[in-house]
Parts: structure tokens; C-alpha cells; sequence
């Protein structure tokens, strides 16, 4: 329940379409009350089925004098009309009662559409946005695919099971209890009766309820791995087709989807359950109602009109309390779903924003007292690192001065921390040992939006995204002109390929670019960090993936690019970074070689072995 409260609690951006709809749902269940007893006095009245009432009574003390007066009414208005005329009025009463009970009906769907369509958007933007904010370690344990699943699928699946179906839990229960109210009202005993039924149904139907729960998580979550496995595919069809793993695949995809299929089956079998049950059920109450009224009848306890009109308020339950029990099912299956949802909501985000100077230490970051850093440029103090709690250390004792002004270039092979030390600066990650200080002050004491806003991060793969070169560029950025994305272009030597272009600046690159060269995507994202103008520069294999031309055209630019920067430089290919201030070598996470390209040619160690490998 606490899901659903939590979901309930979307509505308050919608009050008055609640209420409105509440109020609408109301007045449904209040004619179809009002409907059942217009039908109990002309039973008895019209065809004759008991005397007139003549006398009205002296005072009215009871129900049962109450009653007399209603017939005495009656008596008298049929008197008046005519029996035809009367029957006309009543025909006419009663449509009209089961007029307003659909238009309010329609209402109330009319007015709940705006809100249940809202409250999925409102889940879905706070779903999104908390991913976006969720740190990168967090998605090294989840897969995309089932990520991408709980925010189409699982979300839309809330929609479809629990929202749709809230007009009926608001209204079904109005028309159960006015209705059970006249039960009482004519027959106490026979109602008795009848409860006890209900309540032998209502047993039956929640225990297939909490089942029907536990098997649409397992739906939702097969649901995620076919979605993750279709992604992964797509995002590997170059190897798939490579190494004609086509069929391998598919039997993979099969297999998974039959067993998504198997479950779905289970599924729809215990929801599609719910309405023939509840019906037989109700069947069977009334057949039994038949058998039991009918000897009160039969006894003269009870009135033959009033008998028909009890089943009357009986059938009004049965109907209401089918669509409630269809709408129990939709919702224990929606819940499966939201909790899928809430699972990723609930994801607490450990970089924390504090204001300066109370950051706290990062969970397994030692606490122990901060030495004075030197003001100005980066410094990691003994900084070590792990992606998890239980895994190995992939830094260790990392000691490292960044000067402001300066290039420091990282190299060694691969897995050596090269990527991890660049992720640590803008706070991706956080340092499990030690800590790092930018200007003289922890990283974790800047707020996190202001640390980032001082980098610009060129990758060794160029992300792009489905949209224009110019909003590409301009990417997050505003109060940018044309003028200065342009002159961005320049300084990174794209201008020239994007004006050739059908469309120059305002030409779609397609998905991550694929409309343009390795080499054409790499300077955008250039493009983009000079149009940012950080104060330092994290360029990660920047030029590895590209062809000679490219790779002349890129290191141009970031030449441009570095000029009076700080900047933190990644590169396999050694030629790239002769020029750097400082290069440290780094082997499984330590440093084990820092100074000059010249001064550790002439060291005769890692470096220049990697140097030679090259053939620089």
C-alpha cells in the first residue's frame, strides 16, 4: 500500500480535476441508488400485488410508518393520474435517472483522463531526471536495456493497470454501499445472508490477487532483459554480422522470449480469471438468493414487488463489484510494475551536494586530517580508488600535481587508471582513499554543478546526439549567438566540413552522429569544449580512433584548444604528448614513472619501452 499511497501522492498537482471527478463518480453511484427503490412501490402498487394505502399515518416514528407514507403518496398520485399516466411518469423518471447516471459517468472519465495521463508524465520526468543524476557507478550495475524497460514499460504499465481503473475504485464502492443500505432497509436477514457470500468472494478473489502481484514483477522483469537484449544487439550488429552470430543470437532472443511469453500466459490466465469468478460467484449468490427469498415470500414475510426489487439492489452490487475486483486485479499487476519504478527512484545518490566547506567524506574515503595544498591547480593527495565496496583497489597512493597552466599527460597501458584518475575530477567518482583539491579546496566542498561548469571533456568516443551540428555545439549551454558557435567551429577546424553540408550548421547528424566521420564527430565535440571555454581539459584518448588526415586535424585543433589551459591529457599514442609539461607513467594503478618525454627516454624505463613498441 505504501506504492500506492506514494502514487496517490502525484495527484495533488491535480486537485480540482479530482474533486470534480470524485464529485462526478459521486453523484453516478447516487443515481443508480436512486434507481433500484423507483421500481418497489409500482411492483406492489401498479399490478395490483397488495392493497392501496388509503390513510396516511398519524406520525411518522418508524420505518415502518415511513413506508405508509411513501404508499399512501403513491396511492394518492395514481389516483390522480391514471395507473397508464403513472406508468408513463415512471418510465420517464427512470430514464432520465439512468441518463444523468451515464453523463456523470462520462464526466467522471472526462475529467480523470487529464490526470491520469499527467501523473504518468509527472512519473516518467522524475524517473528520468533521477537517472540523469544518479552517479556513473550506478549504471556499471544495472543493465540500459532494463533501465530503458522501467521507463517505458513498467511506466506505461502503471497507467494501464492502476490509474484506468481509479474512477471505478472511486466510484464502485458509492454504489456498493447505497445499495447494500436498501438491502438492510427492506430485509435485514436476506442482506445477512447475502454479506456473508460477498465475503467468502471477496476471500477468493484477494488470494488470487497477491499472486497475480508477484507474477506481473517477473513479467515486467523479463520484459527489462528483452528490451536490454534487443538493445545490446543493436548496439553490436557490426560484430553480430562479423562473426555470423545471426542465429546464435536469435535462439538467444527466442529462449528469452518464450519464457516472456510463458509468464505472460500465467499472467493473463490469473487476471482473466478475475471477471468469470466474480460472476459464477455472484451467480451462485443469486441463485441462492432466489432459494431463500422465496420462501419469505412464499411465508408472506415478504412483499413479491419488494422481493424483485431486493434483487434489483442485488444485481447493482454484483455489477460494481465485478469492475471492483477487475480493477483489485489491475492494480495488484500495476504494483508489480511501480515497485520496479520505485526501486529506481528510491536509489540514493551519494554525491552529495553540501554548501562549501562541509562536504562530507565519501563512504570509505579516509577521514583523517587534510594537509595544506598549494594554492592553485589540481592535487591528488594519496588518492585510491575502487568501483566497489568488495572489489580490488584499481588506484593506489596516487600523489599528483596538475599546475594551473599546464599539460599533464598520462600514459601506460591499458587498465593501468589512466580513464578512472580523469573520471575522478569531475566528480563522476569519488576517491575511497585520500582526496583531491582543486585550487586549494576539496572537490567535495565545491557544489557539484560549479565544479563541472570548469571542465571541458573531450572523449576518446565522440558523443553526439540525435539533433542538429548547431545544438550539438551549443549543448547545454545559454545566451550563445551564432557568431560565437561559428568561431568555435573555426578554432576546431570544422567549420569547413560543416558548410559543405546540405543545411551547414542546422543539418541533422542522425543517431550519435552516424551521418558524419570519426574524425567530423571528434571535432564537433571540440567544437563544443571551445565554445564552453573551461578552465581545465580532460582529453581522453582524443585521437586514437582516427585515420592520419583526422588525426592532423584534430590535434591542430586541441592544440588551439590547450593553449593557456590546464589540462589533464590521456593518450596510447605517445607521439601525441611529447610536448606535455609533465607525462606520468602509470602500471596497475600506480605511478611508477613521472617527468619530460626527453627525461625519461634518457631514464631507460617503462616509458621508453612503451616508446620503442611504438616506434615513435
Amino acid at each position: 500500500m505504501q506504492s500506492f499511497r506514494r502514487l496517490l501522492g502525484y495527484m495533488g498537482n491535480y486537485r480540482g480535476l479530482v474533486a470534480l471527478a470524485i464529485a462526478c463518480n459521486i453523484l453516478t453511484a447516487v443515481f443508480t441508488v436512486v434507481s433500484i427503490p423507483i421500481f418497489q412501490p409500482f411492483f406492489n402498487l401498479l399490478f395490483e400485488q397488495t392493497e392501496p394505502v388509503m390513510v396516511a399515518p398519524a406520525s411518522i416514528d418508524s420505518l415502518a410508518d415511513l413506508e405508509q407514507y411513501g404508499g399512501y403518496l403513491v396511492t394518492q398520485w395514481i389516483a390522480r393520474e391514471g395507473r397508464e399516466q403513472a406508468l408513463l411518469y415512471v418510465c420517464a423518471l427512470i430514464l432520465l435517472s439512468f441518463l444523468l447516471k451515464n453523463l456523470f459517468r462520462y464526466l467522471a472519465l472526462f475529467f480523470m483522463s487529464p490526470v491520469r495521463n499527467g501523473i504518468i508524465r509527472d512519473l516518467r520526468n522524475e524517473l528520468y531526471t533521477h537517472l540523469l543524476h544518479l552517479p556513473l557507478g550506478y549504471f556499471t550495475e544495472e543493465r540500459k536495456g532494463n533501465l530503458l524497460s522501467r521507463i517505458t514499460g513498467d511506466v506505461q504499465e502503471v497507467e494501464s493497470s492502476i490509474l484506468n481503473v481509479l474512477e471505478a475504485i472511486f466510484r464502485e464502492p458509492f454504489i456498493i454501499i447505497g445499495s447494500l443500505t436498501f438491502m438492510i432497509i427492506v430485509s435485514p436477514s436476506l442482506t445477512l445472508f447475502v454479506f456473508g457470500l460477498m465475503v467468502f468472494t471477496g476471500v477468493v478473489i484477494g488470494g488470487i490477487g497477491k499472486r497475480l502481484k508477484r507474477s506481473s514483477g517477473e513479467v515486467q522483469e523479463t520484459l527489462g532483459e528483452i528490451v536490454s537484449r534487443t538493445e545490446e544487439s543493436l548496439g553490436g550488429l557490426r560484430i553480430i554480422k562479423s562473426f555470423g552470430a545471426e542465429n546464435y543470437q536469435s535462439r538467444r532472443f527466442a529462449e528469452l522470449n518464450d519464457r516472456y511469453r510463458h509468464r505472460l500466459v500465467r499472467l493473463l490466465w490469473r487476471r482473466d480469471l478475475s471477471s468469470p469468478l466474480t460472476e459464477f460467484l455472484g451467480i451462485a449468490t443469486v441463485a441462492l438468493l432466489l432459494l431463500y427469498g422465496s420462501r419469505e415470500v412464499f411465508a408472506g414475510t415478504m412483499e413479491a414487488g419488494t422481493f424483485i426489487a431486493f434483487i434489483f439492489a442485488f444485481y447493482m452490487v454484483i455489477d460494481p463489484a465485478k469492475n471492483f475486483s477487475k480493477a483489485w486485479y489491475n492494480v495488484q499487476k500495476g504494483l508489480g510494475a511501480l515497485e520496479r519504478v520505485e526501486a529506481v527512484l528510491d536509489v540514493q545518490n551519494p554525491m552529495l551536494e553540501t554548501p562549501a566547506g562541509g562536504a562530507p567524506i565519501a563512504i570509505g574515503a579516509e577521514a583523517g586530517a587534510k594537509q595544506p595544498a598549494a594554492a592553485g591547480g589540481i592535487r591528488f593527495h594519496d588518492v585510491s580508488f575502487r568501483y566497489t565496496s568488495e572489489g580490488p583497489d584499481v588506484l593506489h597512493g596516487i600523489d599528483l600535481a596538475i599546475p594551473t597552466g599546464k599539460v599533464v599527460a598520462l600514459a601506460g597501458a591499458s587498465g593501468g587508471g589512466k580513464s578512472t584518475i580523469a573520471d575522478l575530477l569531475p566528480r563522476f567518482y569519488d576517491p575511497t582513499g585520500g582526496y583531491i583539491t582543486l585550487d586549494g579546496r576539496d572537490l567535495r566542498d565545491y557544489e557539484l554543478t560549479d565544479l563541472r561548469s570548469r571542465f571541458g571533456i573531450v572523449s576518446q568516443e565522440a558523443i553526439l546526439f540525435n539533433d542538429t551540428i548547431y545544438n550539438n555545439i551549443v549543448f547545454g549551454m545559454k545566451d550563445v549567438t551564432p557568431e560565437q558557435v561559428e568561431e568555435a567551429a573555426r578554432v576546431a577546424n570544422a567549420h569547413d566540413f560543416i558548410v559543405r553540408i546540405p543545411g551547414g550548421y542546422q543539418s541533422n547528424i542522425g543517431d550519435r552522429g552516424t551521418k558524419l566521420s570519426g574524425g567530423q564527430r571528434q571535432r564537433l565535440t571540440i567544437a563544443r569544449a571551445v565554445l564552453r571555454n573551461p578552465d581545465i581539459l580532460i582529453l581522453d584518448e582524443a585521437t586514437s580512433a582516427l585515420d592520419s588526415e583526422s588525426e592532423r586535424l584534430v590535434q591542430e585543433a586541441l592544440q588551439r584548444l590547450m593553449a593557456n589551459r590546464t589540462a589533464l591529457v590521456i593518450a596510447h599514442r605517445l607521439s601525441t604528448i611529447q610536448n606535455a609539461d609533465q607525462i606520468i607513467v602509470l602500471d596497475r594503478g600506480r605511478i611508477i614513472e613521472r617527468g619530460t618525454h626527453g627525461e625519461l627516454l634518457e631514464r631507460g624505463g617503462a616509458y621508453r619501452k612503451l616508446v620503442e613498441l611504438q616506434e615513435v
